[in-house]
């Protein structure tokens, strides 16, 4: 296939997909609840087929073209099965994260005007807890399954530049905001994505990931990817028992997740190296990741040239700044360098205060520019707006551009702390050089010092000598605070929650 542009209709590319590659592989770790048909194993063409009589109960229910459905469950593959059979009716699903609380759900319902709600024993409860909702309009994907179908409805599509699609920001800060995408915005993301996929030299190597499914990246990754005729491996089970045996067992040739499930799996990746020994290319998602975690995987692969692709970018966006790094690269390499834009689709700039183009090696926020924008925050307009500079997006992010056009993120502009250039950075080169700690989270507190919060690693001890000769040469900053990794609040796709995290500080202070 040629990466010509084109827009994205969620079902229409599912099944060009299944009509070029009808035998292609899908394997899953667990069984799908709102498709156990599929079981662990299918093809394309059986899965567009599951998908087409998904949508025909859907539709049978009473969902029409243009009503907004929420996907809010349980994070599986099969949230984004149904996704693809919403938009065969012409339908707007709305992916959200099954971690969000009745409360926030409510308001978010509000925002979409009642829609219809898809969802599992997972959410069954908050969606009774919640208050803004028909009840004729909630569909537990048990009784979606024995739904009964008479007549047979044609797909509909919706016009190019209507939104088609829903994904929300991270909610780092509060109420998230609902980010609307269209088939025309997609499209750009999806032509970038099959521009990377192109560059992975076995072309029908197996892909294995695991992400969020209401992660913006979710739908373009797994678009291209069918697009191009890949077999794949959504992994929902991210415990090291399971996380073990499947990458045995299935032998990936590449893999991809969130940079904090990849700092989490490191310790797994060290145990059972051989776990990852097949695999080739490793993707991360959206956000800087530390040396050393990346060093771990390419330690692990069995291949002469393994490659760990950074990509930085953000859901208002996309995909848009990316670094390959190697065994011999990443020796030298300043983890806070993302790299540079894919030209023709993706730049970036650093600015001042009022938008003007900052030197090289001069500080301050980080503006993006690419062809695959999402439309708005759905009825936010307004704070969509504020961080609109013509045609160039303010991402709420602070870094620096060298001479050569290569962008460095140093922080995100809430996140500043006075006198500490970059406490990302810190947090990189303090996980790279202690292997007891998993993680490291520097916030802030009460009086705006800088305040380490950290994470001893399953089986170590936390090192006190070796903490305090690590930071004598670094900026002040307070006596840790030991928190476990699973009491660290996170968004879905396992973002710290900083702004949380200190406001809890600061309330027992």
């Amino acid at each position: 296939m040629n990466n010509e542009y084109r827009p994205l209709n969620l079902y229409t590319n599912f099944e060009e997909a299944a009509n070029a590659f009808p035998e292609t592989p899908i394997y899953f770790d667990e069984q799908l609840p709102a498709f156990p048909e599929l079981a662990l194993a299918t093809t394309y063409m059986k899965a567009n087929e599951a998908v087409v009589h998904r949508a025909q109960q859907l539709r049978a229910l009473g969902i029409k073209k243009g009503d907004e459905v929420v996907v809010y469950k349980s994070a599986n593959f099969d949230s984004y099965l149904l996704a693809v059979a919403v938009s065969y009716i012409g339908a707007v699903p709305a992916m959200l994260s099954y971690h969000l609380p009745a409360k926030m759900m409510d308001v978010l319902s509000l925002r979409l005007e009642l829609p219809w709600f898809i969802y599992d024993e997972e959410t069954a409860e908050r969606c009774q807890q919640m208050e803004n909702t028909i009840p004729e309009k909630l569909i537990h994907v048990k009784s979606l399954i024995d739904v009964e179908v008479s007549t047979h409805y044609s797909q509909e599509e919706l016009e190019l530049h209507e939104i088609s699609y829903f994904t929300h920001t991270s909610g780092t800060t509060g109420i998230p905001k609902l980010i609307a995408h269209s088939a025309n915005s997609m499209g750009w993301r999806t032509k970038y994505q099959r521009e990377i996929f192109s560059r992975i030299d076995n072309q029908k190597g197996l892909l294995a990931f695991h992400i969020s499914p209401v992660h913006s990246r979710f739908n373009i990754g797994v678009s291209s990817l069918m697009s191009m005729g890949f077999p794949f491996l959504p992994i929902a089970n991210m415990q090291k028992e399971s996380i073990v045996r499947v990458l045995k067992e299935y032998q990936p040739y590449a893999f991809e997740t969130h940079p904090n499930n990849f700092v989490q799996l490191a310790v797994v990746a060290k145990q059972n190296p051989e776990a990852f020994r097949s695999i080739k290319y490793l993707h991360s998602t959206f956000d800087a990741i530390n040396k050393a975690t990346m060093e771990t995987f390419l330690k692990c692969s069995k291949h002469e040239n393994p490659i760990f692709l950074q990509i930085y970018g953000q859901s208002e966006c996309g995909p848009m700044i990316l670094k390959a790094h190697t065994r011999e690269s990443i020796q030298n390499l300043n983890a806070r360098e993302m790299g540079v834009g894919l030209p023709g689709l993706t730049e970036a700039r650093v600015v001042d205060q009022d938008g003007n183009v900052a030197p090289a090696n001069v500080s301050g926020n980080i503006h993006f520019h690419s062809k695959g924008r999402a439309l708005t925050y759905f009825k936010e307009d307004t704070r969509f707006q504020e961080n609109v500079y013509g045609e160039w997006w303010d991402t709420g992010d602070y870094g620096v551009m060298d001479e050569s056009g290569v962008l460095f993120l140093l922080d995100r502009q809430v996140d500043l702390i006075e006198n500490v250039e970059s406490n990302l950075a810190i947090e990189d080169i303090l996980l790279d050089q202690h292997e007891f700690l998993d993680e490291v989270v520097i916030i802030r507190d009460k009086g705006g010092k800088p305040q380490p919060i950290l994470s001893v690693a399953e089986g170590h001890e936390m090192n006190w000598e070796a903490w305090w000769q690590s930071i004598e040469e670094m900026p002040y900053l307070n006596e840790p605070i030991i928190m476990d990794y699973d009491d660290i609040p996170r968004t879905a796709t396992m973002k710290v929650q900083r702004l949380q995290m200190e406001r809890e500080l600061i309330a027992q202070q």
